[in-house]
């Protein structure tokens, strides 16, 4: 099984107050899938992801819905809840060739009370790393994965410019830091070039 990877945020002065305001903000600055009509799952938590979901809800189509989006999590979320986007974007995947194709994202925002771990303020969940990572065995990999970086990256400044951010870590669920995951399986590749 692939270890997925995560963007997360701490934010300045994040409070129940403004939550969503920055929540809203991330939503705004994702860059959902414009390949094929998508739909967004929205969920609220309350106090730890173990219980079940306090409100559930459907909508077409990312773009067009996303003042709904914010009205559920405005109406459901406190500072005991997590609001949770599961939607999909557009990244380079390797299936039988190359293919750029919707992949699925899920966007979180953590209240100060709910039960979580990590205590980052916002996440997105990006995938599988896999899909972040040049894999020798695979042909034009490296290029392939290049803009998929590239638009996580394009991301990233985006958000860094939207939010007050106090700190943000790119990692995987293994725990290691993707930045030097990276690094070294780079390294390795263009030593095996040489």
């Amino acid at each position: 099984m692939a270890d997925r990877l995560y963007l997360s945020y701490w934010i300045r002065g994040y409070t129940e107050s403004n939550m969503l305001r920055h929540f809203e903000k991330l939503l705004r600055a994702f860059p959902f899938s414009t390949n094929a009509p998508a739909p967004l799952d929205v969920r609220v938590y309350a106090i730890r992801f173990a219980e079940p979901p306090y409100a559930e809800r459907m909508f077409d189509e990312a773009g067009s819905q996303l003042d709904k989006v914010m009205a559920t999590c405005r109406e459901f979320s406190g500072a005991d809840c997590a609001c949770s986007v599961e939607g999909y974007w557009d990244i380079w995947r390797f299936d039988d060739g190359w293919k750029l194709a919707r992949a699925p994202v899920t966007l979180l925002c953590f209240g100060p009370l709910f039960d979580n771990d990590s205590g980052d303020n916002l996440r997105i969940e990006l995938g599988i790393e896999a899909d972040f990572l040049p894999q020798p065995t695979i042909p034009e990999s490296a290029r392939k994965v290049e803009s998929n970086i590239r638009g996580l990256l394009r991301l990233a400044h985006e958000l860094d410019d939207a939010l007050p951010i106090a700190n943000r870590s790119l990692w995987s669920e293994s725990g290691e830091n993707f930045a030097d995951r990276l690094t070294e399986t780079l390294a390795s590749i263009s030593q095996g070039d040489r």
